[in-house]
């Protein structure tokens, strides 16, 4: 059974449309991380905040209405006519939704309370809906119309990735012809704040595989695709899940869970480790997660695999990182570049000598053919990781 990815609608701090992030990803453009103050409590930290003016939501839908649903919406306007041709030709009831996200409408949370704070009284337009990590695929569903199942994944910074494995199984019980799947995550104090106390965000621009790497920069984004059995020019070849428990935070130093997820979702492909073309890697820029995974990429792929990590320019969009970097390589795979230009290890810095020598993409470095394969990591706390390979079909 083959399962492809029919469409794609994304939004980031490094662009509000596919050809856009495409663009601005291959150009080495880290211009969407900016510095604000309004996050963590007297300590300016780099964001990835998205700039684009995002649709609102319907008054009908306003139980619904924050950020993050309305990140939601805008990769969605992108998609919306996929969608509609889904539903026309498979019905509404056969359409499902899988969305993964890790702070959903928290951020209006947030403004609740500081309300009630000053003056006693929650805000009339807040509803509890809006928190909840369900939101986003209840939200859609509403708005489409959709009868089929619909719910959220919540594994932190593999959310996204996971729901791709939860859309798939949807698909291959024939319990839906095509989902709506992907993630959001939108910015706010307390995620901020949260990875601040673990020490875990960056004094400045972060470093992905960098000798000075520090830490990460939070950014918000949104990915939705269109899966499903209808052939379309990305395949969706191989998932593999693996978890480790070795820690709350920290991944397990040895790598081999995270090993087995690449080798599983390569053995789902029928892929060899030396087919893929390039790989989108975690490389969150702190230290115990870019020696560990650099490490397990060294041990299972061949030193000539291009490979980096696109956070450099995006930031970590958490829970939306798999789906946004899964975009990425969708982006790759449908562009029609004989050439292949790949997207580079932007970081600022020199590459930390102490880690495994990988052939990391240096700005303007092409694959000199048309890339036809890739692979993309996503790990999480409490070591959830997902690695997901994709192909031309």
């Amino acid at each position: 059974m083959k399962f492809y990815l029919n469409d794609l609608g994304i939004v980031s701090a490094v662009g509000s449309s596919k050809a856009e992030m495409l663009k601005r990803i291959l150009s080495g453009d880290r211009t969407g991380l900016t510095v604000t103050e309004g996050l963590v409590s007297g300590n300016p930290v780099y964001i990835g905040e998205v700039k684009a003016k995002l649709p609102l939501i319907d008054k009908a839908y306003s139980v619904y209405d924050c950020r993050n649903n309305r990140l939601l919406l805008a990769a969605l306007d992108q998609i919306k006519e996929t969608v509609n041709d889904m539903t026309r030709h498979f019905g509404a009831d056969r359409i499902g939704v899988v969305i993964g996200t890790s702070t959903s409408g928290l951020k209006n949370t947030e403004l609740a309370w500081s309300a009630v704070a000053r003056t006693g009284i929650k805000p009339g337009q807040f509803h509890y809906k809006q928190q909840q990590i369900s939101a986003g695929a209840d939200f859609l569903a509403h708005h489409l119309g959709l009868k089929g199942p619909a719910f959220a994944i919540s594994t932190a910074c593999s959310s996204s990735g996971r729901a791709f494995a939860s859309a798939r199984r949807l698909l291959a019980l024939d319990m839906c012809d095509a989902v709506i799947v992907g993630g959001a995550d939108s910015l706010c104090r307390f995620t901020v704040q949260g990875f601040a106390a673990l020490e875990s965000i960056s004094a400045g621009l972060c470093r992905p595989f960098g000798l000075h790497r520090d830490g990460i920069n939070i950014a918000e984004a949104a990915a939705l695709f269109v899966m499903s059995k209808k052939p379309a020019p990305v395949q969706l070849a191989g998932i593999g899940a693996s978890s480790d428990a070795h820690h709350f935070s920290a991944p397990a130093p040895d790598g081999k869970t995270v090993m087995k997820a690449m080798s599983m979702a390569l053995h789902e492909a029928g892929k060899a480790a030396e087919a893929i073309d390039y790989i989108n890697m975690h490389g969150t820029a702190t230290p115990l997660n870019d020696a560990m995974e650099s490490r397990s990429v060294f041990n299972i792929f061949p030193g000539t695999l291009a490979a980096s990590s696109t956070k450099g320019m995006t930031g970590h969009a958490l829970g939306a990182a798999a789906a946004m970097e899964l975009g990425i390589c969708w982006l790759l795979l449908t562009a029609d570049d004989p050439s292949g230009e790949l997207p580079p290890n932007i970081n600022g810095d020199e590459l930390d000598p102490s880690l495994p020598k990988l052939n990391y993409v240096s700005p303007g470095q092409y694959l000199g053919r048309k890339i036809n394969t890739c692979q993309s990591n996503s790990f999480a706390f409490g070591g959830n990781n997902i690695s997901i390979v994709v192909s031309r079909a």
